[in-house]
């Protein structure tokens, strides 16, 4: 069984919108996968999603209210084939905690996986205005449909 990490900065928008996404694709397709989200910002560590990031997602039929915050930690390497960060902050965090090549090789941009090498950032909703959540939304889902097709394979 696959296993996916997603990570982002406080693990409240982003990341669990992710975790969300990629769980109600792989039980619609009927693939087994682990999956979990992490961040690194300690200050929301334990929290459930921000209400518009659940919101959002109860909007497309998903719920994401059980899941809880927690921090990126170097064992994430040894448990996830992949890890999927959202920006270049994430990705410079997580590439701090790997330990040598190999466990870096689990690590990329979310978005890489629709516009390979691109470095594409899925922007922070939590500070925004307006519909960023559904933009957010809409990046992720196409990112964990072609993450589901990639794992198919």
């Amino acid at each position: 069984m696959k296993k996916i990490l997603f990570v982002c900065h406080g693990n409240i928008c982003r990341s669990p919108m992710a975790e969300g996404i990629m769980k109600h694709k792989a039980m619609n397709a009927g693939i087994k996968l682990e999956i979990d989200s992490a961040g690194f910002e300690p200050f929301h560590l334990g929290d459930t999603p921000d209400p518009r990031s659940e919101l959002t997602m109860k909007k497309h039929g998903i719920d994401i209210s059980n899941l809880h915050s927690r921090l990126m930690k170097p064992e994430d390497y040894k448990k996830f084939d992949f890890i999927f960060v959202m920006d270049k902050a994430n990705y410079k965090n997580a590439l701090y905690l790997a330990h040598h090549e190999a466990e870096k090789q689990k690590l990329d941009y979310i978005m890489n996986v629709c516009d390979p090498g691109k470095n594409i950032e899925v922007p922070d909703p939590y500070y925004g205005k307006g519909d960023g959540f559904e933009h957010v939304y809409q990046m992720l889902d196409k990112a964990c449909g072609a993450i589901l097709e990639i794992i198919k394979d």
